[in-house]
């Protein structure tokens, strides 16, 4: 299998990390959907990271769909996501509150830095801005005393460092004790020492 996508994406590191815990080989391709926009279309005309290319050459994409393909191959020791339905939809609500953040990050992001300056919407911003805090205090309290290693707290994890490296200002990370304990922790496990934020 191939990964294609840059670890600065908490999406594409999410699934890299993922795959390690489930024991799957793979090449990771740290291909760029701005600089290397022609190389990685050649591979996914449609330029989304992350991009999992199978050994018989299908094209997954989008993490959540690519992982629950994973977790389906994956033998029940490996297993990232709880079968039991009430477990279940816990750790789903952490996942999409994490996502949800992710989300919000990635367009505070791109609003800062692929807007000119004299277009930035202050509304838009406050809005995003205020769903992501939104979002992170909601899972603040969802992870507090989580210890367990698996999907709901890789990708609260994976979320949580992404945002610190690029929206700290607006997430301040004393506000969020909890998370900040969740991804100090899973920050030293190895899978994620491997695939750090590039």
């Amino acid at each position: 299998m191939k990964l294609i996508g840059m670890l600065d994406s908490p999406y594409v590191r999410r699934v890299a990390i993922s795959l390690d815990l489930y024991g799957v080989q793979f090449e990771h391709q740290s291909l760029s959907v701005f600089s290397t926009f022609d190389e990685f279309s050649r591979i996914n005309p449609v330029v989304k990271a992350p991009t999992l290319v199978l050994d018989d050459g299908t094209v997954l994409m989008d993490s959540s769909l690519i992982l629950d393909y994973l977790e389906a191959l994956a033998p029940a020791d490996k297993k990232l996501l709880p079968q039991a339905p009430a477990a279940r939809a816990r750790d789903l609500q952490v996942l999409g509150l994490a996502l949800a953040a992710c989300e919000k990050s990635v367009q505070i992001v791109y609003e800062h830095n692929l807007r000119p300056a004299e277009k930035l919407h202050a509304p838009w911003l406050d809005r995003i801005s205020g769903q992501l805090l939104a979002a992170y205090g909601l899972l603040d309290k969802l992870v507090a005393g989580d210890d367990t290693l698996n999907q709901a707290s890789i990708t609260a994890a994976v979320a949580w460092s992404f945002s610190q490296y690029t929206v700290a200002s607006v997430v301040k990370a004393e506000e969020f004790p909890n998370l900040q304990r969740l991804a100090e922790r899973l920050e030293q496990h190895p899978a994620f020492k491997k695939y750090p934020i590039e």
